[in-house]
């Protein structure tokens, strides 16, 4: 009960212009729900489609979550380029995968190889994680929050060579998905971290 003579306080104004923000900010979220329930069922079909809508709707609005900060950017030329380059990664590690398994000349080397991240995003780093674990041949076991790591679990590889290529790898989808995306200073200090890398090569070499 408020005091004798006290005002009562203002209820906020939500005004349209901040709900076209809301969702712009999280539409990149809810796209993402749909293709990530679209890429387990292994289907994309308007079926697939509309039951991934449904739980995409289920997941934002009835499990009230914290609401996940995005950067408002999105670069819809970088996200094709990603699409497209995730969709041969499949093919391309489905039909290697295969071929390690139907070749008996030799035993697929494994390891699990630790991937530091530029970016300490939760949601740029879930995706990184997600993307990795979905293109057969590697899987994620471990994330070290704290010093942006990822521990993914690779076959296929037989020496030092290989496993610094699936490394290399996971830090180019994190670069695919920064840039599609990401914030301008995520874009810059992915684009810095990829200068810092081919500096490195060519001194090593």
């Amino acid at each position: 009960m408020s005091a004798p003579g006290a005002t009562p306080a203002a209820t906020p104004r939500v005004t349209p212009k901040a709900v076209v923000v809301t969702v712009w900010r999280q539409l990149p979220f809810f796209i993402w729900l749909i293709a990530l329930w679209m890429l387990l069922w292994g289907q994309f079909t308007l079926l697939a489609f509309l039951t991934g809508l449904a739980v995409a709707v289920v997941v934002t609005r009835v499990f009230r979550l914290p609401p996940v900060e995005l950067s408002g950017r999105v670069n819809l030329w970088w996200g094709l380029v990603f699409g497209l380059e995730f969709v041969l990664s499949l093919v391309r590690g489905s039909l290697t995968v295969a071929w390690q398994v139907i070749d008996v000349r030799r035993q697929p080397g494994t390891a699990i190889i630790a991937v530091p991240l530029v970016t300490d995003d939760d949601l740029i780093m879930t995706h990184v994680a997600v993307t990795a674990s979905l293109i057969p041949g590697s899987l994620i076991v471990d994330v070290d929050r704290d010093r942006r790591i990822l521990y993914l679990h690779v076959i296929g590889v037989r020496d030092a060579s290989e496993v610094e290529t699936q490394r290399r790898s996971v830090q180019h989808w994190e670069e695919r998905i920064v840039r599609a995306v990401g914030s301008r200073a995520q874009v810059e200090a992915v684009r810095k971290a990829i200068d810092s890398r081919v500096g490195d090569r060519r001194f090593a070499g």
